[in-house]
């Protein structure tokens, strides 16, 4: 019996091109990425490239002329804050400046028209651009009463000629202690505070002169402790009447 003969497997010389068309489509997409990955928003740089030179203070003002901001609904790292530029650092100084010269004014003629302490009678604190003038209800007031005492009257000239002086609106704010008030004139804590506050507006106004629009009257019983009410001097703190002036006052 014959033997079959094996005839020997044909070889494919074209194989190579599998590979080649892999390469290429590999290469393919390894551009399309590099293209993708290559696109930048210009917009976005110009703002953050903006931000950081106000922030770094690398150019200019530093940021006085103009505050950037990032454009768009913030992000969930947040924004750049607003900070107070040149102009505005500039006015806010100069108005905590008037209100310490305002306060010298006042220690200065109070000295000179009192003879002893003014310390005891009233007190001057100054809070940034807002000044305070505490009036001692002890002083100033006979007990559970809101008509302002005839011999302190030139005390409180003195301090309101300062202070309209200025121009500027004053505020009137009355308080007391905790204690019960024992009057049949005044209701409450309340009562009294407010009234003492509008019997030192109502003269301010009459006496100075003053358009009652520039005036304000409020009063806050017990409300606003400046001691500790369980203590002789801390009640005698909180009896009390400030005349406030902000120099920078809201709109």
């Amino acid at each position: 019996m014959a033997k079959k003969q094996h005839h020997e497997e044909h070889e494919n010389h074209e194989r190579w091109l599998v590979s080649y068309a892999d390469f290429i489509t590999l290469l393919f997409a390894f551009f399309v990425v590099l293209y993708a990955t290559s696109r930048q928003d210009k917009q976005k740089l110009v703002q953050v490239s903006q931000s950081i030179k106000f922030a770094m203070h690398f150019k200019g003002t530093g940021g006085i002329e103009f505050r950037n901001r990032f454009e768009g609904p913030p992000t969930e790292g947040g924004r750049c804050k607003s900070q107070p530029n040149g102009m505005e650092q500039r006015q806010r100084t100069k108005r905590e400046e008037e209100a310490q010269q305002l306060r010298k004014k006042i220690e200065r003629r109070l000295k000179r028209f009192l003879q002893s302490r003014p310390e005891t009678h009233v007190q001057i604190d100054v809070d940034k651009d807002k000044l305070t003038v505490r009036l001692s209800a002890s002083h100033f007031f006979d007990p559970n009463q809101a008509a302002i005492r005839p011999e302190m009257i030139p005390v409180l000239d003195v301090i309101a000629a300062e202070m309209v002086a200025e121009g500027m609106p004053i505020r009137v704010d009355g308080h007391t202690d905790e204690s019960r008030l024992v009057s049949t004139r005044y209701r409450d804590n309340w009562d009294l505070s407010a009234s003492r506050a509008a019997a030192v507006a109502s003269y301010i106004q009459h006496a100075h002169n003053v358009d009652g629009k520039m005036l304000a009257a409020a009063g806050y019983g017990s409300t606003r402790p400046l001691g500790d009410n369980s203590t002789p001097a801390g009640r005698e703190a909180n009896r009390r009447v400030e005349l406030l002036i902000e120099f920078n006052p809201p709109e």
